[in-house]
């Protein structure tokens, strides 16, 4: 089962009754090597299921005393593409590391 760390709108539980038909199980971490910064939405599916005209979007910096927390979801494979499908263009998906230890998929600003 794949892990998703997430810093941002796929935290609510609106949000992810909206996008994956649940509320998923998740634990707090934090994610290392980035910084948060602040990205404006104008999808208007997105802005319709969160609400919010701005998102956070980590950048990453390569430095190890950076980390944000978040939170680890569990996921399907199936819903890992409905996540993608949500987040707009901004963002890409990359594997990070945690400070759980864990390895986990995380949107952040695209390259």
């Amino acid at each position: 089962m794949p892990l998703l760390f997430s810093y941002g709108t796929l935290r609510d539980p609106a949000v992810q009754k909206s996008t994956f038909g649940r509320e998923l199980v998740g634990r707090e971490d934090r994610i290392i090597g980035f910084r948060l910064d602040q990205v404006r939405i104008t999808d208007p599916h997105v802005l319709a299921v969160s609400g919010l005209t701005h998102h956070p979007i980590l950048s990453a910096t390569g430095v190890a005393a950076d980390t944000v927390a978040g939170s680890v979801l569990e996921i399907t494979e199936d819903e890992l593409l409905q996540a993608d499908e949500y987040e707009v263009d901004d963002y890409q998906r990359v594997s990070a590391p945690l400070a759980s230890g864990d390895t986990a998929w995380v949107y952040v600003a695209r390259d």
